[in-house]
């Protein structure tokens, strides 16, 4: 799982890339709970995620998992940006972005997801 965790640099900028594509619901709960120790790693209020779940499959412990990353991570994350959301039931994005009082904001492309996560 942790070869699924990642930096990746994006005009000049250095972007902890997340891959949860085509993960199982008990795939995204393992990397859900690796997260933390990368982001912990980094200055507070300098990180920026970014999230591609394209194809993933979610159920509640995933969740679960990936709400306590949210707020665990909340201190250390500058910017984050999520793509490939179409398989995220609404309710677990609602109930994410509630508990976390965290802004998600979800985007259609990678590019389109890097691109904002870099702006200044």
């Amino acid at each position: 799982m942790k070869d699924r965790i990642r930096f990746i640099a994006h005009k000049g900028k250095r972007v902890l890339f997340v891959d949860c594509s085509h993960c199982t619901a008990d795939e995204l709960e393992k990397i859900a709970r690796f997260v933390p120790s990368y982001v912990s790693a980094e200055p507070k209020n300098s990180l920026l995620l970014l999230a591609d779940f394209t194809g993933a499959h979610f159920d509640r412990n995933a969740v679960e998992q990936m709400k306590q990353g949210t707020v665990y991570d909340r201190p250390y994350v500058k910017r984050s940006a999520w793509f490939g959301t179409d398989t995220l039931p609404d309710v677990f994005y609602e109930h994410l972005k509630n508990f976390s009082q965290r802004d998600l904001p979800t985007f259609k492309t990678k590019e389109e997801a890097l691109d904002w996560l870099v702006q200044d």
